[in-house]
């Protein structure tokens, strides 16, 4: 592998004539790239299209600003070119890649009613079914990230006051509350946890896999996928939409703002106000919807139809 982007990075020097500032931008891409794929044991050049967009649609859930978000695109893109110009692969996973429109980018989001479709769907005859639950239960139910779930303690856990602890961005700590029903859901998974065989170092990570050993980003992120493909969501979601759901369900109830940032760990209300622009479209709907005026435009629109 260091060979390879070794070569990338003669390839973009002396064939392309890069300068050195953007060859060391398009190296920390690829490095982000090669991050992401790592949890998925995935090479860089082994990579599918649907990894791809999957890595594009995480960076963009991060805040990501969409001139990035192109530039990081644009520097996949060149490294996979590169790949089949020295016949390394033959076909370039990255050429239907679409590049973020400059502008407001709203986050996918899931309704109510799908969240529990996912729910539904969960066998909890299976041994892992009651732990799937209970992970979703809590994105959904805490607006956490992956990375916090999949970190989360027995040790952290105050479920008697309604809480646990979290380390996020920066290892900074935070008390999530938790619904009554995530409580349950946690504490259902306690007992079928006590039934596993569980790794040395794993004794205190809440969410594991059948092996006893701390759950991977990658597999929640199969889990959430597999869920989505039964319920019958032609979404692309991932583990972060429950988070962008819990801010935007929160905000459309009426939920304070400054509440919702503290909830979501944001260092700044900007993050959090990008919500709003989901509420206003929100709010449109509802006025087309509900609005006497537009129910007998829609109605007149029915009428025409029905010609």
């Amino acid at each position: 592998m260091n060979s390879l982007l070794t070569d990338y990075h003669y390839y973009l020097k002396f064939e392309k004539a890069l300068s050195e500032n953007t060859i060391q931008a398009y190296e920390r891409d690829l490095e982000k790239l090669n991050s992401y794929l790592s949890d998925f044991h995935v090479l860089l050049q082994d990579a599918t299209i649907e990894l791809l967009r999957d890595f594009i649609i995480e960076i963009g859930s991060l805040g990501i600003h969409p001139r990035s978000q192109a530039r990081i695109i644009s520097s996949i893109s060149s490294f996979y070119r590169f790949l089949v110009y020295k016949n390394i692969i033959s076909t370039d996973p990255s050429e239907l890649l679409e590049s973020p429109k400059i502008g407001l980018r709203l986050p996918q989001i899931l309704s109510v009613e799908e969240i529990d479709a996912m729910i539904s769907a969960i066998d909890l005859s299976k041994p892992e079914g009651q732990r799937n639950k209970a992970i979703i239960e809590v994105l959904y139910g805490s607006g956490v990230r992956v990375s916090e779930l999949i970190n989360v303690k027995l040790s952290q856990l105050y479920l008697n006051e309604g809480y646990m602890m979290v380390e996020g961005k920066g290892s900074k700590q935070r008390l999530v509350p938790l619904s009554p029903n995530s409580i349950k859901q946690i504490e259902l998974w306690k007992i079928d946890r006590n039934h596993l065989e569980i790794k040395k170092g794993h004794e205190d990570f809440l969410f594991l896999n059948r092996r006893g050993e701390k759950l991977t980003r990658a597999m929640i992120f199969k889990i959430v996928k597999d869920l989505a493909t039964m319920a019958g969501i032609q979404k692309n979601i991932s583990p972060h939409t429950f988070r962008h759901s819990f801010a935007t369900h929160l905000l459309e109830n009426g939920a304070n703002l400054r509440a919702i940032q503290q909830l979501l760990g944001h260092e700044s209300i900007t993050t959090t106000e990008l919500y709003t622009h989901i509420d206003v479209q929100f709010l449109r709907e509802t006025i087309l919807k509900y609005h006497p005026l537009n129910q007998s435009k829609n109605e007149e629109n029915k009428n025409l139809s029905d010609f």
